[in-house]
């Protein structure tokens, strides 16, 4: 853990429906210094603490009642009652193969965690999140922190430098 990151302002919502889980994450949070933890067993209790506002951080399990975690996130990137699409979301799951993990980047997640998953893993993802978060794209069919970690060379007109003529 080499960056050394204050939680102790940064608001969590914690959705799981698994009641250890939620309380071992709410444990991981406040060993690093989180203050503010609120913990939700299921997406409408999570929409319900989201409406009323407050969060900074969102922390999921995908396999939710009645909605999905992934539906919990699609909620809150595209609805017109969300309360910030641009919160970030951390999607933590035992659902870790490549199909789970690209969904969940196409519907804009913000990081994925696989459980088993270590406080360091989660300490990393929270860095991110908090500490250099991304740029948030809206195109058709996507709204969400941009999808793109690294920058590639690029051998080619760059389009977006060009005034239009």
């Amino acid at each position: 853990m080499s960056e050394k990151i204050d939680f102790s302002h940064v608001r969590f919502l914690i959705v799981d429906s698994n009641r250890l889980m939620c309380q071992l994450i709410k444990d991981i949070l406040m060993m690093l210094g989180c203050t503010q933890c609120t913990t939700a067993r299921d997406s409408e209790k999570a929409i319900a603490n989201l409406r009323a506002g407050g969060f900074d951080v969102l922390i999921t399990e995908w396999n939710l009642k009645p909605r999905s975690g992934l539906e919990l996130l699609d909620w809150l990137r595209t609805d017109g009652g969300s309360p910030d699409r641009m919160m970030p979301v951390i999607m933590l799951t035992a659902n870790s193969e490549f199909e789970y993990v690209m969904e969940s980047r196409d519907k804009g997640v913000t990081e994925f965690l696989a459980k088993p998953f270590t406080a360091d893993g989660m300490y990393r993802r929270l860095v991110s999140v908090v500490a250099r978060p991304r740029d948030f794209v809206s195109v058709k069919g996507y709204f969400g922190p941009d999808r793109r970690r690294q920058q590639l060379p690029f051998e080619g007109v760059d389009r977006r430098q060009q005034k239009p003529e």
